[in-house]
């Protein structure tokens, strides 16, 4: 069964042709600069050299084409046919409380995945829309929707409730969603895999440290917190993104500014964080070897930012009771030593240890990153959501195939 994983954003579409029955991507890439005149189509087979197409892709629909047309290449493709797609697994950022698993895509379904998009209006309308590509493009092909909020559904009802009036939970759906579900919930049973005890047994802190971060509390497989709340604003701090703020300052700044709604959503979603605090860049990498060359700014955003982690470590271990595992994935989690080693400083008393060695060879690879006498064990663990998306709508085909056998009396 081969499975077409799409992450449709604004001006991008990411995707992996995956053989779910060997659980590997025959080719991945990425569309960038959709509706430019120099959009670019980045792709890689497996047992190929990457290739690069330039030229003017308009909308997603086009970027699909182009996609496709890169999976059937005779020099660059993987498949001879469009029919040996099974089904296309589509990524979707907010299912809000309709949707709590993975769902077959249909009408009704779309009707709901619209009235979504005031919960995430940064994403789903994306996403939506490389679905109805998708739809045009491979319109017998089933599609599923596997949503990043999914995996936190499970939270403890007063986890996920603000302190606000609760009729505006009723009349709204204000409260905790969280998000990188499907990236969480992958590392959490990588970690049990590595650490060769039952998932159930393992209390579990991860960390997805990418240009958007969050932490969950996984206690049991279970979601039992996440940093990222309502949007994904709250929490971290993130790169471009402000993470946990007193609410009445963004009022203060709306009032001496004169900012409008739209004014101060992208002060907060794109002029903050790591990209405010330094005044520069938003780029980890940038953050860290200007800190290392004595910019100020961007040592304090360095110091802000692990900060904020190591209080998330400390108030989870808190809420589960205790830790067996803690778990750096995603771009900077998995890639930079320097962030793992700054926000486990001073934990030792948590039963967290990082051996030195041991990360600093830790890039882009799993590895246990702590010492062996640790009671803690800290892991580096590469992030697969892909898989994962892949995996969920093998599931949900597999279902559909069956409920339509038992409806026909087979």
């Amino acid at each position: 069964m081969k499975i077409l994983v799409l992450n449709c954003g604004s001006s991008s579409v990411k995707y992996q042709l995956i053989d779910i029955d060997k659980n590997y991507a025959l080719a991945k890439g990425l569309v960038s600069r959709i509706g430019m005149s120099d959009a670019v189509l980045t792709h890689k087979p497996h047992d190929r050299p990457e290739v690069k197409i330039s030229g003017e892709i308009i909308d997603h629909i086009v970027a699909i084409e182009y996609v496709i047309s890169m999976l059937l290449s005779p020099n660059h493709g993987v498949i001879k046919d469009k029919s040996e797609i099974t089904a296309v697994g589509h990524r979707v950022v907010h299912g809000g409380e309709k949707f709590p698993e993975s769902v077959l895509i249909n009408p009704e379904v779309m009707a709901e995945l619209r009235n979504c998009i005031e919960l995430a209006p940064l994403h789903n309308p994306h996403n939506i829309r490389g679905i109805n590509a998708c739809q045009k493009i491979l319109p017998n092909i089933p599609q599923v929707a596997v949503f990043d909020t999914a995996f936190h559904q499970q939270m403890p009802k007063y986890a996920y409730i603000y302190g606000l009036p609760y009729i505006l939970y009723k009349k709204y759906g204000i409260r905790r969603y969280g998000f990188h579900g499907t990236s969480h919930f992958y590392v959490s049973k990588r970690a049990s895999e590595l650490m060769k005890k039952p998932l159930k047994e393992l209390k579990i802190i991860t960390c997805h440290l990418g240009n958007g971060a969050s932490m969950a509390a996984v206690d049991g497989g279970i979601s039992v917190d996440t940093s990222m709340g309502f949007t994904p604003l709250e929490g971290l701090l993130m790169g471009t993104r402000c993470g946990d703020l007193d609410p009445a300052v963004i009022l203060h700044i709306m009032a001496r500014e004169e900012l409008s709604l739209q004014e101060a959503n992208t002060l907060l979603n794109k002029h903050s964080g790591m990209q405010g605090i330094s005044g520069h860049s938003s780029d980890m990498r940038d953050i860290i070897q200007e800190a290392k060359e004595g910019h100020a700014n961007s040592k304090l955003a360095l110091d802000m930012y692990c900060y904020r982690i190591k209080k998330y470590i400390g108030a989870y271990a808190a809420a589960m009771g205790g830790l067996d595992v803690l778990v750096f994935t995603a771009g900077v989690g998995e890639n930079s030593p320097l962030i793992r080693a700054k926000c486990c400083e001073g934990l030792e008393f948590l039963g967290i240890d990082i051996d030195e060695d041991r990360n600093e060879e830790a890039v882009g690879m799993e590895a246990l990153i702590s010492k062996d006498k640790t009671r803690v064990k800290v892991l580096a663990i590469p992030t697969n959501e892909e898989l994962v998306i892949a995996q969920e709508t093998q599931k949900v085909i597999d279902v559909d195939k069956f409920l339509k056998e038992m409806s026909k009396g087979v």
